[in-house]
């Protein structure tokens, strides 16, 4: 396994990132504890080699899969779907246009980028996503809190406080 981990700080916010690298792995599909414990995905492919967009597709649907069979999660995944290579135009095996109806047909983000000539499309691309991920969990932290709590709270505001008897 390819784990990098990696503490860096955006927006004035500490984050930690573990990103997992299946690259070597190509052909494993089962991926079955990294969809569960991810808050985001990078899914990569080269523009000039269209096995690789396959591979990419059936892991689009994999994470698709996973999270539909797990119900649980109340926000999706930030999903970004990156074509590389860009630099290697000439030599294009996959259109734009396939990558961004991919994406469309996924609900993912889009994006395609030369990380040899352009690192600073990475980096934004990168910022982009943990700003996504970090947004998902704004969205968790404002959930009300459990039914317990919830009728704890109500059953106060409809008795109000105990008395003294006169």
């Amino acid at each position: 396994e390819c784990i990098y981990t990696k503490h860096l700080c955006l927006d004035g916010r500490q984050i930690h990132l573990e990103i997992y690298d299946p690259c070597s792995q190509q052909g494993k599909l089962s991926l079955t504890d990294e969809l569960h414990w991810a808050d985001g995905f990078i899914i990569v492919y080269d523009i000039s080699d269209r096995a690789s967009f396959a591979f990419a597709k059936a892991l689009l649907y994999r994470i698709r899969e996973a999270h539909i069979a797990a119900c649980k999660k109340m926000v999706e995944p930030s999903i970004f779907l990156v074509g590389n290579k860009q630099d290697l135009c000439h030599m294009r095996e996959v259109g734009w246009d396939e990558g961004q109806k991919l994406a469309i047909d996924n609900k993912c983000q889009f994006c395609e980028l030369s990380a040899a000539e352009h690192y600073q499309e990475v980096v934004a691309m990168f910022t982009k996503v943990l700003r996504n991920v970090t947004s998902n969990f704004k969205v968790k932290e404002k959930r009300r809190p459990s039914g317990s709590k919830s009728m704890a709270k109500l059953i106060n505001n409809v008795f109000g406080k105990r008395r003294k008897s006169v």
